[in-house]
């Protein structure tokens, strides 16, 4: 009986060492991240009507890193002026949308290795015959800029414009270009080329001669200081960019 006993207490304490050797891989699932995305930044991030959820680029490529650096993200629609604010405020944890990496950013926030590369683009009516080959051609003309980006502000700092207004999204400055409200719009060249490719406007045109001053990355950006999430981040980068998986998704958009 005694022997049973004794028998019984190691079978036991043997599968209590077990459960606890066990226990730490089986508890430790991989973090979530809330991600901020824009719903107008087509084809970078967009709110897809069919199935009421932010799709795009830039969320293709946070969900394929996410998945090569071992994190999951949840995706939260957030409008381009309240990325940054809802960053700060801890709203959110990663921010991936088609915003350019900036000096002035810098100081607020913490920028990833660069996931896409683009600059300014600019519209105007289809029936202007102008030759715009640089902002300093629409020196005196009322001109529009998504709020928020990196073009409004050189475009004040130029100091050269009548008016420089500004818009929540591009089909807002596409709209008031077409209605000759304003002169000029520029917004994110991708972006633009986007729109107007499925969905051709006759009223405008995309100037073809124009050059961007306003060259940039886009990357993922972090709190200041959240070493750790970035650290996730630029592996899940490097590790894409070397499967081939984020060329993929670049051509998967159209914006190659």
């Amino acid at each position: 009986m005694i022997h049973l006993v004794k028998r019984c207490a190691a079978t036991l304490a043997a599968i209590a060492v077990a459960v606890i050797t066990l226990a730490p891989a089986s508890a430790v699932a991989a973090p979530t991240y809330t991600v901020g995305a824009t719903a107008t930044g087509v084809p970078f991030t967009f709110l897809d009507v069919k199935t009421n959820s932010i799709e795009g680029l830039m969320v293709d490529a946070i969900t394929a890193t996410g998945k090569a650096a071992g994190f999951d993200v949840t995706i939260q629609q957030t409008t381009f002026s309240a990325l940054i604010p809802s960053l700060t405020t801890k709203k959110i944890d990663i921010v991936s949308a088609a915003m350019l990496k900036t000096p002035a950013r810098e100081q607020v926030v913490d920028f990833s290795d660069t996931v896409y590369s683009y600059g300014e683009g600019l519209v105007v009516r289809a029936d202007d015959k102008g030759r715009y080959a640089s902002m300093d051609d629409l020196k005196g003309e009322v001109v529009g800029a998504q709020v928020g980006t990196a073009f409004v502000d050189a475009l004040n700092k130029k100091g050269i414009f009548k008016e420089v207004r500004t818009y929540d999204s591009v089909s807002d400055i596409l709209r008031d270009v077409a209605l000759g409200r304003i002169k000029a719009g520029f917004g994110d060249h991708p972006i633009i080329a986007y729109q107007l490719q499925k969905n051709p406007n006759p009223q405008l045109r995309l100037v073809a001669e124009y050059q961007p001053s306003v060259k940039g990355q886009v990357c993922f950006v972090v709190r200041k200081g959240d070493t750790g999430t970035l650290e996730k981040l630029n592996a899940g980068i490097r590790k894409i960019k070397a499967d081939g998986s984020l060329s993929e998704i670049v051509k998967k958009w159209q914006v190659e």
